[in-house]
């Protein structure tokens, strides 16, 4: 959420961020709302004020035999009561009113994110890796895991559905394969905690990421009201809400493996084969909270991490930022990372790293307390990352490491994980 102290003095800028944004202005009904609600509070401790000297004055009248005055007086604040509890109605109303529509306003774009109104205009900032030669026309995952007999896309639907898979035998053992990799690379060289967080969560949490209350149709809710995670970002960020840190506990760094569950909302006719869009997938997440002075070095580091994984997958990918129509509802700057699939002859998102500044810790009250300074806390940073989405990373690697006669090679650095297998076939 954005602070309402800055949007009262940067009226202009607030307008000019939505704009690059590709959103309407939104100022003038901030400051229609702010002005409404604090002239009514005026009002209200106006009568709280009168209320007070009433109650002295009843006190006086009495003391001094004065009937006919007390009397006056008791009923002035009968009917100062029923004012003051209706005043502080609508003053909840008023709270909630200016609250709810800055609720749906987007984070402010820092300043070198490029301006543009969809991914067309996203721009690479650097590529690894080279693309894999093939002696023959490569495959798309599907029909190599439906050929290997360890991809089942019907068995899926009859159960759940469209967008559902089911990956058996090896496959099925790659995929965790990739997950666990993931987990040991961010927790032993890149200093992250690993966590196993709720999957159900409550409203509180999805507004405090920003997922709600603008991106509900995005979501699976249970019958008792909680929600399934979309990303363990959700789980991840809200360890901190309504906290005071120490800052000398921070950087944060937490990093879980976790299914996540989406609707999939105005993807139709998108990604329709294959288990590349998913309603479930399994994903490396990487979440850190941070002091507003470090926090952009930290999305470079971030992203850093997220890259090393596809680099020792030995794939070839491009990292490319943002522009300020592609970003996220919560995201100041995000970095996508797009790896490359041979039976698409094309680049797909596997990670999105973004720094949100004190956005989501505004909306979960998150705050440290500066070292060895008598001032108030302040509002953490916090960035979240996928480290990276494992379908698409097993998308990758059956893609790139695929045979002429449709195996599927392991690398080298998941066949520890894989019992020193070196070739997937079909069992």
């Amino acid at each position: 959420m954005l602070d309402l102290k800055w949007i009262r003095e940067n009226p202009q800028l607030l307008d000019e961020a939505l704009e690059r944004r590709g959103a309407g202005s939104a100022s003038s009904e901030v400051r229609r709302l702010d002005e409404a609600r604090r002239e009514h509070l005026k009002v209200l401790q106006d009568w709280q004020g009168r209320r007070n000297e009433a109650s002295k004055e009843i006190g006086k009248a009495k003391a001094s035999g004065d009937a006919p005055r007390a009397e006056a007086v008791m009923a002035e604040m009968t009917d100062l009561k029923a004012r003051i509890q209706d005043g502080e109605k609508e003053e909840r109303r008023l709270d909630e009113e200016l609250s709810g529509f800055l609720a749906t306003l987007p984070n402010v774009p820092l300043a070198d994110v490029p301006r543009g109104a969809d991914e067309s205009e996203n721009v690479e900032v650097r590529r690894s890796g080279q693309r894999p030669a093939f002696t023959f026309e490569p495959k798309e995952h599907f029909e190599l895991g439906e050929a290997l007999g360890q991809m089942d896309f019907d068995a899926a639907a009859r159960m759940s559905g469209s967008r559902f898979t089911v990956l058996r035998g090896k496959l099925a053992r790659l995929e965790r394969a990739l997950g666990q990799f993931m987990l040991d690379v961010h927790t032993g060289e890149f200093g992250y905690e690993e966590v196993s967080p709720p999957l159900l969560v409550r409203d509180d949490a999805l507004f405090g990421t920003g997922q709600l209350p603008k991106f509900a149709e995005d979501l699976f809710r249970t019958s008792d009201g909680r929600w399934m995670i979309p990303t363990a970002e959700v789980s991840l960020t809200n360890l901190v809400r309504e906290q005071i840190l120490d800052e000398a506990a921070l950087p944060l760094r937490f990093t879980a493996l976790t299914p996540s569950f989406r609707s999939e909302a105005g993807s139709a006719g998108r990604d329709t084969r294959g288990m590349l869009r998913q309603h479930q997938f399994y994903k490396a997440e990487l979440v850190s909270v941070n002091t507003p002075e470090t926090s952009l070095a930290e999305h470079e580091r971030m992203t850093r991490a997220a890259e090393s994984v596809l680099e020792r997958l030995g794939l070839h990918f491009r990292t490319v930022v943002l522009c300020t129509g592609d970003m996220g509802f919560s995201s100041q700057k995000t970095y996508d990372i797009e790896v490359w699939l041979p039976g698409q002859n094309a680049f797909r998102e596997i990670s999105s790293c973004s720094v949100c500044g004190d956005f989501q810790a505004r909306r979960m009250n998150a705050r440290f307390r500066p070292a060895g300074e008598k001032v108030a806390p302040r509002f953490v940073h916090t960035l979240n990352g996928s480290g990276t989405a494992v379908g698409r990373a097993l998308i990758a690697v059956m893609e790139n490491y695929q045979t002429e006669t449709g195996e599927i090679r392991v690398p080298d650095v998941l066949r520890p994980y894989m019992g020193g297998l070196e070739i997937i076939g079909r069992e």
